[in-house]
């Protein structure tokens, strides 16, 4: 597969809806620059051999944080955030 860790870092980006998305599903409530903060640092964090992609979409899971990410392919844009169950 493809690497994609770095990229992803470095051309992330969000939309307005995005925020309350992640706010609400991981039932926390952080302004914008903290949910990117948060964002980068699981990142960052996760390994590589974590990064999946399946279809248009790459999911980052990041068992330390209890966290998988949602971020599309083609626009680095973050989807969504879920917890881990």
């Amino acid at each position: 597969m493809k690497s994609f860790k770095n990229e992803i870092a470095e051309k992330i980006c969000y939309t307005d809806l995005v925020y309350g998305r992640i706010n609400k599903k991981l039932n926390i409530e952080l302004p914008h620059d903290k949910i990117e903060e948060m964002v980068c640092s699981i990142i960052n964090e996760t390994e590589e051999t974590n990064f999946q992609q399946k279809g248009k979409n790459i999911y980052i899971t990041n068992k330390t944080s209890n966290v998988r990410l949602t971020i599309n392919k083609n626009t680095f844009r973050i989807i969504t955030a879920d917890r881990l169950k």
